[in-house]
């Protein structure tokens, strides 16, 4: 089955094309920093959202148009493998990610949905062998169906905790079997609605216990990917104990996990926190704990995890400046967790859409490691933090201080005098260099 037969190749056409199926800006074999734009960028599709999403929302039924929708179970499951493939390849995109359930229909028990992975997992096992598009990452579904209605791995019943630890094994075997490059964990309903019925320290305690077993039959059975936690504040539940990368670094330090685990940071997971998107990246980059992104926006008008694809420029720039920082993004990459509106429901809606993504983030790049390689910020935070460099300032930074000691300092103080944070010039900067960048591709 050809899924898409009116879309051909993507290809890059430069600033001046006016085709919507077209790459104006991002050019895969671009050299930045001396690397590929396509290494640097790691672009990976969300099973999820373009191959099983319909387009539901709480006042309105499916309406995504897809030509694979007259089928069911595992004939569903097999032609959304090859539209999949279609897409990928159309796209060129190096990687893709999924749960367990967007790639096979669950059974009416575990052992049967086991079986139904295993078949798809084999069909997708041999797309691999000769595709470019490789697993970035998989995951196990832990929260849509009835049983999670509790949680998983913080139900108060222990037999859904078993449930839960099983589909994460099977998951961790399939990472193996298809060699995904990491392994996500993602609480959707790791939290509380209230804390009158909820023992949350018994509930955090078995998140950790889980999240140690994985680590364990990840030993076992050799599976090399690295782990990520994909935090989120609330919604579903009105607090998820994966709040955001602050609230998860703590959580994997109390429980001696922190060494086996990065984050997974989603911009509209920021949001939704009360963040901006760099402020997450940043946290984890600096704790040493950024391993990969999941590219979209949210809706500053609306309240919830809209998961639009990414096209404001400005923040896909100071995005791409803390994972540059970061010395790239490692075993992971920029995945397009990402769902076209309800409203646009035509299938070539999904390429055109990614086009739209693709693009915003190659010039986020560009600006990025042009910010960086003429220090634009660099020299003014360096410049605005002078004092610890010399003197009390020094001593502070070095160790050497104590309370007697900056007493002493303080008293000899006449005046203290500070500069200007210049905050509206540095933003009129990077605009400045967003303008500068696209000019000079479009001559």
């Amino acid at each position: 089955m050809t899924a898409f037969k009116e879309v051909g190749n993507i290809l890059y056409e430069g600033p001046t094309s006016t085709n919507p199926l077209a790459f104006k800006y991002y050019n895969p074999n671009e050299m930045v920093n001396g690397e590929r734009m396509e290494d640097i960028l790691r672009y990976s599709v969300a099973y999820w959202h373009t191959f099983t999403a319909g387009g539901e929302d709480p006042f309105g039924a499916a309406v995504m148009q897809r030509p694979w929708l007259h089928l069911q179970g595992l004939d569903l499951a097999k032609a959304r493998v090859e539209a999949a493939f279609e897409l990928f390849e159309k796209l060129d995109v190096p990687y893709f990610c999924f749960h367990d359930i967007d790639i096979a229909p669950a059974g009416a028990s575990l052992k049967e949905s086991n079986q139904n992975l295993d078949i798809i997992s084999a069909m997708i096992k041999d797309y691999l062998k000769t595709s470019k598009t490789q697993l970035l990452w998989n995951t196990a579904n832990l929260f849509t169906h009835p049983r999670y209605v509790h949680g998983a791995a913080t139900s108060n019943s222990a037999d859904t905790f078993a449930y839960a630890a099983a589909q994460v094994k099977k998951g961790l075997e399939i990472g193996k079997e298809l060699g995904s490059e990491n392994y996500v964990f993602w609480g959707g309903r790791e939290g509380y609605e209230s804390l009158l019925n909820t023992d949350m320290k018994l509930e955090q305690d078995n998140l950790a216990r889980l999240l140690h077993m994985a680590v364990d039959y990840a030993k076992e059975i050799n599976y090399t990917g690295q782990f990520l936690i994909e935090p989120k504040p609330k919604e579903p539940t009105k607090h998820q104990y994966d709040f955001d990368v602050a609230t998860g670094l703590s959580f994997l330090q109390t429980y001696g996990l922190k060494d086996h685990f990065k984050f997974n940071v989603e911009a509209n997971h920021a949001t939704l926190a009360g963040h901006t998107f760099e402020h997450e990246l940043r946290t984890a980059r600096i704790h040493g704990m950024l391993g990969s992104v999941d590219a979209n926006q949210g809706d500053p008008l609306l309240g919830w995890d809209t998961d639009e694809f990414p096209t404001d420029m400005y923040a896909s720039t100071l995005a791409m400046y803390e994972i540059l920082k970061n010395g790239g993004l490692g075993s992971g990459g920029l995945n397009f967790d990402a769902k076209v509106r309800r409203t646009s429901f035509e299938a070539i809606d999904l390429f055109e859409a990614h086009v739209a993504g693709m693009d915003c983030f190659a010039v986020g790049l560009k600006v990025a490691s042009k910010l960086i390689k003429d220090r634009a910020l660099d020299d003014f935070v360096d410049d605005r933090y002078a004092s610890f460099r010399e003197g009390i300032g020094l001593d502070i930074v070095e160790g050497r201080s104590s309370l007697r000691q900056l007493e002493e300092h303080a008293l000899s103080l006449t005046e203290i005098r500070h500069r200007s944070g210049k905050q509206e010039k540095l933003k009129g900067l990077i605009n400045q260099y967003l303008l500068e960048t696209m000019n000079s591709v479009n001559v």
